[in-house]
């Protein structure tokens, strides 16, 4: 039997894992072990990439027996997931949460976003006080609140979620321990529902109890696993993201220097940053239903593809000097929320949550500084990349 690398599980801060850029030159499609006997093609290569998430040959259904789940003893997918799962099921469920993230309602949202930011760092820097975690202080509660607004979820119940969040997505945990964190949760949000379906309030966990549940357009437990996956995805991976871009601007003084010069640089140095750091470093997984040809590669049908993101945004052929971080470049069709039909859904929620954010600490704080060497930061282990803290100072 052939021995297949793994796939890489530690990277840099601020970059992806070595590996990925001389596989990307060598062999951009390439088999790599992730647990036990199973492994799964590599997709290094953007346009490699795109092709793969675009085409519905390769599918998102995690309950396929063969699906390359991020560990094994992955359980058996909730209703109401619908980042696993294809059309029709994917499409009938994203379609009912498709108005409550719209570019337009996330705009009449901003409001509500500076204010977090504004209170959060207001209480950050009480008079006299010149250090804090940045994590725990701004970059976490920052998404937790926005996203406990939309839904409608009870912002004081964030440590519960956060303990949740953390068991689910770890890819070095106990599985059991992930199906208890899983049950857990869902029995609080389905508790949440049913509330909401006898006392609506303006917000998305009414509006599902009332306007899909209740008319059978759904049921209960696929709204569960709806909010669930709102709830965990629109906290996690900016809570993640958010510290790794404060790091990144740091690290690269000049290019902090030219956002300050011109706040109109913010929106594009999103993206920069977005394509930069590509948080999500397990790769988008994907199985074959078919037999499908890729840049010269048999992929047949069965067999597992991971598609490394932070290694298609690095890509030279699609970016010059991509290793570099440019707040003035062109990063459109950077591949950080995916691409095809499954392209994350609050993307708009996230790029304001960076962009309002990062702009107000850097306005507020234009002397904001690390107190620790980036190397001695603590990692995160679960399948989104990030620091567990940031101890920041001020003057």
């Amino acid at each position: 039997m052939t021995a297949h690398p793994p796939l890489p599980t530690i990277r840099p801060l601020l970059d992806p894992a070595p590996e990925y850029a001389k596989w990307q030159s060598e062999e951009p499609i390439r088999r790599v072990k992730i647990w036990g006997d199973n492994s799964p093609w590599l997709i290094t290569r953007h346009e490699d990439a795109r092709t793969v998430l675009a085409d519905p040959r390769f599918s998102a259904d995690a309950n396929h027996p063969d699906f390359p789940h991020t560990r094994p003893g992955a359980p058996p997918q909730a209703p109401g997931l619908f980042h696993q799962m294809d059309p029709p099921d994917h499409t009938r469920l994203r379609r009912m949460l498709i108005p409550d993230f719209t570019f337009r309602r996330i705009e009449q949202m901003e409001g509500a976003i500076q204010r977090i930011c504004d209170d959060l760092l207001d209480a950050m820097t009480p008079a006299g006080t010149t250090e804090a975690d940045l994590v725990a202080s701004y970059a976490l509660p920052l998404p937790t609140l926005a996203i406990c607004e939309l839904l409608g979820v009870p912002y004081e119940d964030h440590g519960f979620f956060r303990e949740k969040s953390n068991a689910l997505t770890s890819v070095a945990g106990d599985p059991a321990e992930a199906m208890n964190a899983r049950t857990a949760l869902y029995g609080y949000l389905r508790a949440l529902l049913e509330r909401r379906a006898q006392d609506p309030a303006d917000d998305l966990i009414s509006r599902l109890a009332t306007e899909r549940v209740a008319t059978g357009e759904a049921t209960l437990d696929e709204a569960t696993g709806m909010v669930s996956l709102l709830l965990l995805a629109g906290h996690e991976t900016t809570a993640n993201m958010f510290p790794l871009a404060v790091i990144a601007l740091l690290h690269n003084p000049a290019q902090l220097d030219a956002l300050r010069a011109d706040a109109s640089l913010w929106p594009g140095a999103v993206e920069e940053l977005l394509r930069h750091l590509t948080v999500i470093h397990s790769g988008i997984r994907r199985i074959a239903t078919a037999d499908v040809e890729l840049s010269g590669v048999r992929i047949r049908a069965g067999e597992g593809v991971v598609v490394a993101l932070q290694s298609a945004n690095r890509d030279p052929a699609q970016y010059t000097g991509p290793d570099d971080l440019d707040v003035h470049r062109d990063a459109s069709g950077h591949l950080a929320f995916g691409h095809g039909l499954h392209q994350c859904l609050g993307q708009s929620l996230a790029r304001a949550e960076l962009r309002l954010g990062l702009a107000t600490l850097f306005r507020r704080l234009p002397m904001l500084h690390l107190t620790a060497p980036p190397d001695s930061l603590d990692l995160s282990t679960s399948t989104v990349h990030g620091v567990r803290s940031l101890p920041v100072a001020w003057r």
